[in-house]
């Protein structure tokens, strides 16, 4: 069983995916469109990646206001899981992503990624970050039940 997480842009999709133990997530891609509103293809695409990966849950990062209000966004998120609940048959996690671009700004920083390549990854290491992110989560709802 494996994990897919995505974080859902205006014009981009990162992708990230669980190890089969669900202990780490990695990059996959970064999916790119044309137009903000055109889905099928970015659709296809996660679809495809579902069945190569064997992914049994989707989780999509939700991008509340920091006051923790719901803004524009997140009712284009909410269409987006109900989307992909139609297309994949699997079920969709919303993930509260707040922070995680800023947190992956600040990864590659660290590692020395330039400023102007660092538009490239950052969707994919938000995927990342989110993902994770509910990796932990369920870790730690394991041991609160052992």
């Amino acid at each position: 069983m494996r994990i897919l997480g995505l974080d859902y842009g205006t014009k981009t999709v990162g992708v990230a995916v669980s190890d089969p133990l669900l202990l780490t997530a990695q990059g996959v891609e970064i999916i790119r469109r044309k137009s903000a509103g055109k889905l099928r293809q970015t659709l296809a695409r996660i679809e495809e990646l579902v069945e190569q990966y064997e992914v049994e849950t989707i989780v999509l990062g939700y991008p509340k206001n920091m006051n923790n209000t719901e803004g524009d966004r997140c009712e284009q998120t909410k269409e987006l899981k109900e989307m992909l609940e139609r297309r994949t048959g699997l079920p969709v996690v919303l993930w509260d992503e707040r922070l995680t671009t800023v947190a992956a700004d600040q990864s590659m920083m660290e590692m020395g990624i330039r400023r102007e390549n660092r538009k490239d990854y950052v969707d994919e290491i938000a995927a990342i970050f989110i993902l994770q992110g509910y990796l932990d989560y369920l870790s730690n709802q394991k041991a609160k039940e052992s």
